[in-house]
């Protein structure tokens, strides 16, 4: 009250801003408190009569400072007079524009600054205080040292209001994307967050990503289908044409508040601050993206998180360019030549929450997680040329650094993986409960389905990283291509099965040359392993497997046949061949042939080793034909038997 104010138009600037700052938030705040009216001390019309009475006074001794130097009557001291008024107004004013934002700074619970967030003017005298600081500035440049720090740092204080004030404002509307997203993000029931691969126990966890997905609705929702295990969907239903006809993501008034800011920042020569505030600011329909990466923490959320990166990288590909033509197409203004940078470092700090969610899978260890990090580095090589087209300069040098780190980091893991399967299945013994009818091996079983789904589909992305040396020393350095690979996996699982073999049939001959090949057929009638391997493979296993079913035969059927040929009584010798036929029959019609062929042929194989020496044997003594107990096609049909397992025996 007591300060002096001899400039006229100042005075009345003054008197307007305060007014404006003090009246209004003394009026909201009355009416925020109903129950204090009847305490208060002021009323509207008081306080706004008070401050006029304030001026009022800063006018009556301006006069009287101005009477004062006219009274002594030198022309010096006139000057004098007059320029120490002047400092002091300037003074005063910038006094009073610091408190003004200071003073916005310390209230409690304040929710909005100059406009909020959805870019409506809410705080004139908070603006009016910036704009003075930077009006004094301007005027104020031959002022001495101390003065001139004290301007600097209001004008640096005024800046970080701004940049502020563009880190508050929306500017960015994913209120029509709601209903997509969240309908493909969360569709699953049950707790949903961020899910990252951990590398403790190789399990997947669940942590959180950068970039929030709060948005404000202002519209109803567009309604689409959207199936959450396949979310290629959405990447096709936001297609560009759709995001720039159908989809509005931008908010007009938000961009018209940047140009309002950025007019100032640049008074102020803040634009460094205000490049690096865009690395912070906020972008609903991008972060409502990221959102998809939100799922359920289940025994398939590895996958489903892949399906889901791959998504997300197709959509940003596709919304940044159409973000860019919206933001484009906004009414000019000084934000102009800031938006490109803006655009650009929203989008490089998403990309890198992608390139660091892919990262993560880098700490992955057990070869059971080969085909996820497969699908990854999949999905990433199949992503990185689309990501690379949204930047240029430093920044696409950094995502391609990134990215290219990435990959390598990746494809040393896939080595150590594959490493890690061909240990298992040369040393896997904790599948070797093999039933003792000679059948398929689990280990066998294991060995093919994880060529041909997991290993299979990635045999491009093998390929390539098997031809680049690495520094894992073990199977996947010894082998350049895919193929070389499935043939070392199929070789380490013959040697195993040999070695199981020994074990479980160690006083069983035949049924250990009936496993060996049971197994050597399984694996050749899996087309995709053997159109893998080629033609030469596959007939150096057939000649393998028909090995081993000759042993078979011999072993199991040769003692049966021996019988008959045996010095002796016809009789006695028909006898033995029975009672031998019928044990060997018995054993053997337990035993597992599950692949229709390769059973078709060893049956005839039996059939051809026994029932021409039988048949030729009752020719011989015809006079046994009364007393047989089988006949040439009872012999037939009983082999014809063989081979089906436990089922058909009981």
């Amino acid at each position: 009250m007591c300060r002096e104010v001899p400039d006229p138009a100042l005075r009345a600037a003054l008197r307007k801003a305060q007014s404006e700052m003090v009246v209004p938030a003394y009026t909201a705040f009355v009416q925020k408190h109903p129950r204090l009216e009847k305490a208060t001390r002021y009323t509207a019309e008081d306080l706004t009569d008070c401050l006029s009475k304030i001026f009022r006074q800063l006018v009556e001794r301006a006069k009287a400072a101005v009477s004062m130097g006219a009274a002594i009557g030198k022309a010096s001291e006139h000057l004098t007079v007059a320029g120490e008024a002047e400092t002091r107004a300037a003074a005063a004013r910038l006094a009073f524009a610091e408190h003004a934002m200071l003073q916005w700074n310390r209230s409690p619970g304040a929710d909005t600054g100059i406009w909020d967030a959805d870019g409506n003017f809410t705080n004139s005298g908070l603006l009016a205080a910036v704009d003075e600081v930077l009006l004094l500035a301007k005027e104020d440049s031959s002022s001495s040292f101390p003065v001139r720090r004290h301007l600097d740092g209001a004008v640096a204080l005024a800046t970080s209001r701004m940049v502020e004030e563009c880190l508050r404002v929306r500017v960015w509307d994913a209120a029509q994307l709601r209903f997509a997203v969240d309908r493909l993000a969360l569709a699953s029931s049950g707790a949903s967050a961020m899910a990252f691969p951990s590398g403790a126990g190789d399990r997947t966890n669940s942590t959180s990503t950068g970039g929030g997905t709060s948005s404000s609705d202002g519209s109803q929702p567009r309604r689409v289908s959207l199936s959450w295990s396949v979310p290629e969907e959405i990447a096709a239903l936001v297609d560009a044409e759709f995001l720039d006809e159908q989809l509005h993501l931008i908010c007009p008034a938000g961009v018209s508040v940047l140009h309002e800011i950025a007019q100032r920042v640049v008074r102020a020569d803040g634009t460094k601050e205000f490049l690096r505030a865009f690395a912070n600011a906020p972008c609903d329909v991008l972060d409502r993206f990221l959102s998809i990466l939100r799922v359920e923490c289940s025994g398939r959320t590895t996958e489903v998180v892949i399906k889901r990166w791959s998504a997300v990288t197709k959509i940003l590909e596709k919304a940044v360019p159409a973000m860019r033509r919206q933001l484009h197409a906004q009414p000019p203004g000084a934000f102009d030549s800031f938006r490109d940078e803006y655009l650009s470092t929203i989008a490089e700090t998403r990309v890198l929450v992608l390139l660091q969610f892919a990262d993560d899978f880098t700490t992955l260890t057990s070869h059971e997680k080969l085909v996820h990090i497969l699908s990854m580095y999949d999905a990433l090589s199949d992503a990185a040329p689309g990501l690379l087209l949204l930047f240029t300069g430093a920044r696409k040098q950094l995502v391609t650094e990134r990215t290219q780190d990435i990959l390598t980091k990746l494809a040393g893991v896939i080595r150590t993986m594959v490493n890690g399967l061909m240990a298992k299945i040369q040393s896997d013994y904790s599948r070797t409960s093999s039933p003792v009818d000679g059948g398929v091996h689990p280990l066998t079983r294991y060995v093919t389905t994880r060529v041909e789904q997991e290993l299979a589909p990635h045999r491009t992305v093998l390929g390539l990283i098997l031809a680049t040396s690495g520094d894992v020393n073990g199977a996947a350095e010894r082998v350049t291509t895919f193929a070389g690979l499935v043939d070392e996996l199929i070789e380490a699982l013959e040697r195993n099965l040999e070695k199981i073999s020994a074990l479980i049939f160690a006083d069983a001959g035949d049924s250990a040359h009936l496993f060996l090949a049971n197994n050597i057929s399984f694996v050749l009638s899996r087309t995709d392993v053997a159109s893998l391997l080629g033609d030469e493979w596959v007939t150096r296993r057939r000649s393998k497997l028909e090995r081993h079913a000759a042993s078979y035969v011999e072993v199991s059927w040769r003692p049966v046949v021996a019988c008959l040929e045996t010095s002796g009584k016809p009789a006695r010798a028909l006898a033995k061949f029975n009672a031998a036929f019928k044990e060997a029959h018995g054993s053997q019609v337990c035993s597992e042939v599950p692949d229709p062929a390769f059973r078709a042929s060893l049956r005839k194989a039996v059939a051809e080793k026994v029932v021409p020496p039988y048949v030729a044997f009752l020719k011989k003594n015809p006079k046994l034909e009364k007393s047989v107990r089988y006949s040439a096609d009872n012999l037939a049909e009983s082999l014809a038997d063989l081979f089906e397992g436990e089922a058909t025996n009981a």
